[in-house]
């Protein structure tokens, strides 16, 4: 069966033959993304996570057919490498990437989180990020990178974080 899905601003069809397929397989497999990365398969590190309607989803446990009509964004949506998101940003800014395997779900959950929470303590930026697992353990790069882009959002008025 084909599942129509919005995906980072575009419409494309997806084949699934089990419409429970999770939401990365389709992600990484048939469209290419690899932003979306499979840590655990439960939905438990993180490393997985997408936007689905501006909400922090873990792809690997969300099903291919629950999200048709939704938006979806992935870290290739997020930005570009010409103009990165200021998530994103801060992220390259605070060097915050040591292996790499969890910022994407660190990316996604932090700027969803900002969207609720413009301006965070670094508590409520260490809880928000408590279930995304890092095992580099580069945790106060990252805790940095989130209050940079949170300063750096109150400071333009322009921001998308």
């Amino acid at each position: 069966m084909k599942i129509s899905l919005n995906v980072n601003g575009r419409t494309v069809a997806v084949e699934a033959d089990d419409p429970q397929m999770p939401l990365l397989y389709a992600l990484r497999d048939a469209l290419g993304l690899h932003g979306p990365r499979f840590g655990c398969g439960l939905g438990q590190c993180g490393a997985c996570t997408v936007h689905v309607d501006g909400q922090a989803k873990r792809s690997c446990v969300t099903p291919v057919a629950d999200v048709k009509g939704r938006r979806i964004v992935t870290l290739e949506g997020l930005g570009s490498p010409q103009k990165p998101h200021p998530v994103q940003q801060a992220f390259i800014d605070e060097q915050a990437v040591q292996c790499g395997y969890c910022i994407n779900g660190m990316i996604m959950q932090a700027t969803a989180f900002l969207k609720t929470k413009p301006k965070p303590t670094e508590a409520e930026i260490r809880e928000a990020l408590a279930n995304n697992l890092c095992r580099c353990g580069t945790h106060v790069r990252i805790v940095r990178a989130v209050k940079r882009a949170s300063e750096l959002a109150a400071a333009s008025p322009k921001s998308s974080a």
